[in-house]
């Protein structure tokens, strides 16, 4: 609900500060007395489109300031989220406007900057302007589907359509990542089972690699300790001989002294017996050292078809490794990894079949209630369009006709909300074809169509109703046309806060509050004026707008009888 407006140095006004409450609000005034200027300024402050034309003469700068309290569940404090603008849902809602006599503009939201976009599209959520020159809201078919749904109790059956939608979509999003994968899959079967094979026949074991290298290191000294142990066997060959000749020789010569007649513990005796003794020993011990040679030889046990082997074995390993790219060691894991995905393949495509059988599914269900959604709509079209066409005759609107057209569209343009598209139509004449609303020359007609439209939805459309303005709903018409027009007015206002300019003393007689406009001021500085009417002074003002210049008592009589029918 619009609560204030707060308006400076627009056009006539200077300074004005509106208190708005709920219900019907009526602006009433002579031609020219600026009672579309107040109306510029809430559009100012809304977004609308705006000139330097609007700056009163002589300011720098015109500013207007609008006050709403929105419900709790106002669609526009999601607006504000998306934004990035900061808010409370118990707090008031400020927009804000300035624009300078060079035509450019500041747009701000409860004080903060922001851009006349946003401002605009708060005010698409806050108020419906119908009138002389515009008609926010109607005209939109983007608003016709919302407002037959709302009309007809179909948005549970809405919701589900839509409940059904996402979940075609989230099965069929699932069911196409398969379908890539298993596209993908198939493109690489051959060369994936190319290099299974090659793995299956290479073998490979976890650390292989490190105990190859390993082996070869120990088969290659190998090899080099046998040329030096060789070497070393070498150098005993004759040695065993030599030794027990030296043995032999050193006997002989101590049998000699000994026949000679020297003593057995002589010296030359002795010494040739402590030199057959240490011959004898390192015989000994030469046999011991060349026998140990041999096992150490034996050792070592070299083969050299073992060390060719290890290294042609390392030499696959490392060629299959820089052939897919990975380190030696991840050769076991990748051949896992292979035979994993080549069975995840054979199984892919039950699982594709699968998760088609669920698309399907999901389409089906979608399809069936969007059909039930469709259904449900022409019928409530044909209903709404009954209620409008009811409402037409008493707003001179008779020859005109209405209807409410469901057209269903193809399946790959169906959506969220369903497979139809709604749109209000309307023919001018008989025998006219119907059209769209914007159809309708006369922005008096269209007024007047807008509020039998209104009219026909009020009580029965659920959800937030934003504040409606009519500019001269009542223009060219009178009497009877514009009593409807005011009972019409008062009816959409028991639900919604609706402000109208009128010229018509019977629109005027069924408002809630009443405003008078008027300029004050001398021929050099005029300026606009608003009055908050009392009882009396609207009865004062009615009459003034029944008889004119000169008011009479008859005149008052006729605006009592006006405000108490």
């Amino acid at each position: 609900m619009l609560i204030g407006l707060w308006i400076r140095d627009v056009v006539l006004i200077e300074a004005l500060d509106l208190s708005i409450g709920p219900g019907l609000t009526a602006l009433t005034g002579e031609t020219g007395a600026g009672k579309s200027i107040i109306l510029d300024a809430l559009g100012l402050a809304t977004g609308a489109r705006a000139d330097a034309g609007l700056v009163r003469q002589g300011a720098s700068q015109a500013m207007a300031s609008a006050v709403f309290a929105p419900p709790l569940d106002h669609p526009v404090w999601e607006v504000l989220e998306e934004k990035g603008l900061a808010y409370a849902r118990d707090e008031d809602l400020v927009l804000r406007r300035m624009l300078s006599v060079d035509g450019r503009s500041r747009a701000f939201v409860n004080d903060q900057a922001t851009s006349v976009g946003v401002l605009k599209e708060l005010g698409q959520h806050l108020l419906e302007v119908h009138g002389q020159h515009e008609t926010v809201g109607l005209l939109d078919a983007r608003t016709h589907r919302p407002l037959l749904d709302a009309y007809g109790s179909l948005r549970p059956l809405a919701k589900a359509v839509g409940d059904r939608w996402t979940a075609w979509r989230e099965t069929r999003a699932r069911a196409d990542a398969l379908r890539e994968a298993v596209d993908r899959a198939a493109a690489d079967a051959e060369e994936l089972t190319l290099r299974l094979s090659e793995l299956d026949r290479l073998a490979p074991q976890a650390g292989e690699e490190t105990a190859l290298a390993e082996e070869r290191a120990i088969l290659g000294a190998a090899e080099k300790a046998i040329t030096d142990i060789n070497d070393a066997r070498g150098a005993f060959d004759g040695l065993s001989a030599k030794l027990a000749a030296a043995v032999r020789a050193v006997e002989h010569a101590r049998a000699r002294a000994l026949q000679a007649g020297a003593a057995e513990d002589g010296p030359a005796v002795s010494r040739l017996t402590a030199a057959s003794v240490a011959i004898d020993r390192v015989f000994g011990e030469a046999q011991e050292a060349e026998a140990a040679v041999d096992a150490a030889a034996e050792a070592f046990d070299f083969r050299p078809d073992r060390l060719e082997k290890a290294e042609e074995r390392l030499f696959e390993l490392r060629g299959m490794a820089r052939k897919l790219q990975v380190a030696v060691e991840d050769l076991p894991t990748l051949r896992v990894r292979f035979a994993e995905r080549l069975r995840a393949m054979e199984s892919s495509e039950d699982d594709l079949k699968a998760a088609d059988a669920a698309v399907a599914q999901a389409r089906a269900a979608y399809m069936a209630d969007a059909e039930k959604l469709s259904a449900s709509r022409r019928a409530a079209g044909d209903r709404l369009a009954a209620a409008v066409m009811a409402e037409l005759p008493p707003l001179k609107l008779d020859k005109a006709r209405f209807r409410v057209a469901v057209e269903t569209l193809a399946e790959d343009r169906a959506g969220p909300t369903g497979t139809d598209r709604v749109a209000f139509e309307i023919a001018t004449n008989p025998g006219a074809p119907f059209g769209d609303l914007g159809a309708i020359a006369s922005g008096g007609e269209l007024a007047r169509f807008a509020l039998a439209l209104k009219a026909a939805l009020a009580g029965r459309a659920e959800g937030v109703q934003p504040l409606m303005i009519f500019d001269e709903v009542d223009q060219g018409v009178g009497g009877a046309v514009a009593d409807a027009v005011g009972l019409r007015l008062r009816r959409l206002a028991a639900d919604a806060q609706v402000l109208v300019v009128t010229h018509s003393p019977q629109v005027a007689a069924r408002a809630d509050a009443h405003w008078r406009i008027a300029k004050a001021g001398d021929g050099e500085r005029l300026r606009t004026a608003v009055e908050t009417l009392s009882p009396a002074d609207r009865e004062e003002e009615i009459a003034r707008m029944l008889a004119g210049a000169h008011i009479t008592d008859a005149a008052r009589a006729a605006a009592r009888a006006l405000m108490h029918a």
